[in-house]
C-alpha cells in the first residue's frame, strides 16, 4: 500500500491574490477533471452521468497509459470493478507502487500532478469533486472546513469502493430517479472522503429525529407531483427548511427509506395501478412516470418485481 502524501491544491502556482488584474484565478486556469482524463487516457467513458452542482461520475475502459497527470480543477476518486494489476505513481520525489483491484480507492487531490504507469488496459470509475461539494457537505454537517485530501494510490476502502460501484451502476432511465440517486451517492462519497481520506479526518455528528410531520408532508407532495416537478435532493431539502445533509438523514428516520427508494417505490407503485386498472400501453405508462424509453421503463419494473410489465399485467388481471 502506498504512503499517503498531503498536497496543496495550489503547490507551484501563483497565488490568486498575485494575479494580475483580469487574469483567471489558480481554479480557473486549471483543467476540468473530465477533459484532462480524456486527454491522458486517449479515449471517450464507456457513460458519464453529471450533476453540475455536484460533482461527476464516469466508467471508462482505456489502454495501457504512461504519461504526466496536469493539474485538475476537482479532486478525482476511483475504483476498480475487476481485475489485478500494477500501478505506478510518481509524484515529485515520491513514488507510490501499489495494485488495482475490486476494495480500493486512488485519490487525485485537486491541483496535483503525477506521472502514471499502467501497463495493462483496465476498467476504472472515477468521481470528479469539485472542493466546494466538500466544503458544502462539510458545512452542512457542522464539520470544520475541509483541507486537501490525501492521495492514495490502490488504498484499501471498502466503503468508498462500494459507494462508486454504486453510482457506475446501469441507471434507471428516468431523469428524475437518476438525478436525485447521483446526488444522494455524490453526498455521501463528499462525507466519507472527508471521514476518511481529508488530512485531518473529521466526523459528523449523528443526526437525531426525523421530519415534522408538516414538513414530511410537503415533501411527499412534491415526490407525488407530476414527472415535470422538481425532485431534486435541493428542491426536496428546502421544502423541509433543511440543508441536503441533514434532510436525507431526517427523511429516512420518517419513512425507513431514503428520497430515492421512496421514489422509485412510489412510480412502482404506479406503474402497477396504471397496468392493472388502465389499458394504457406500457410505452404509454413509461412515458407519463417520465422514463426515456419502454426498454428503459421495463429493466427498472423487472429489476424490483422480477417480471416485465406485460408479464405482471396479464398475471394480475
Amino acid at each position: 500500500m502506498s504512503k499517503p502524501i498531503l498536497r496543496d491544491p495550489s503547490e507551484n502556482l501563483p497565488a490568486a491574490s498575485e494575479a494580475c488584474p483580469g487574469e483567471l484565478s489558480v481554479a480557473e486556469r486549471l483543467r476540468p477533471a473530465d477533459a484532462e482524463m480524456a486527454r491522458v487516457l486517449r479515449t471517450a467513458p464507456l457513460r458519464m452521468a453529471s450533476d453540475p452542482a455536484s460533482g461527476a461520475i464516469a466508467y471508462w475502459k482505456h489502454d495501457p497509459l504512461h504519461d504526466v497527470v496536469e493539474p485538475m480543477a476537482d479532486h478525482v476518486i476511483m475504483t476498480y470493478p475487476a481485475g489485478s494489476q500494477r500501478l505506478e505513481r510518481r509524484t515529485g520525489k515520491s513514488a507510490a507502487i501499489a495494485t488495482a483491484r475490486p476494495g480500493v480507492v486512488t485519490v487525485i487531490p485537486a491541483g496535483s500532478t503525477s506521472r502514471w504507469d499502467i501497463h495493462k488496459p483496465m476498467h476504472v470509475v472515477q468521481l470528479y469533486l469539485p472542493h466546494r461539494t466538500l466544503e458544502r457537505v462539510a458545512g452542512e454537517a457542522g464539520m470544520a472546513a475541509p483541507g486537501d485530501l490525501l492521495e492514495r494510490t490502490g488504498h484499501t476502502d471498502l466503503i468508498t469502493s462500494r459507494l462508486l460501484m454504486s453510482a457506475a451502476d446501469a441507471l434507471e432511465g428516468s431523469a428524475a430517479l437518476d438525478a436525485l440517486f447521483r446526488q444522494q451517492l455524490t453526498d455521501l462519497l463528499a462525507n466519507r472522503l472527508l471521514a476518511a481520506h481529508a488530512g485531518s479526518p473529521i466526523m459528523s455528528q449523528p443526526v437525531v429525529g426525523g421530519l415534522s410531520p408538516m414538513a414530511l408532508r410537503r415533501v411527499i407532495e412534491r415526490l407525488r407531483a407530476d414527472s415535470d416537478a422538481d425532485v431534486s435532493l435541493t428542491a426536496l431539502a428546502a421544502d423541509a427548511g433543511l440543508s441536503r445533509f441533514h434532510f436525507c438523514r431526517a427523511f429516512k428516520e420518517s419513512t425507513g427509506l431514503s428520497p430515492h427508494a421512496w421514489l422509485r417505490q412510489h412510480r412502482l407503485e404506479q406503474a402497477m395501478n396504471m397496468l392493472r386498472d388502465t389499458d394504457e400501453s406500457v410505452v404509454s405508462i413509461a412515458a407519463a412516470l417520465g422514463y426515456s424509453s419502454q426498454t428503459a421503463f421495463a429493466a427498472a419494473f423487472r429489476k424490483l418485481t422480477s417480471e416485465t410489465p406485460s408479464e405482471w399485467r396479464r398475471r394480475t388481471r
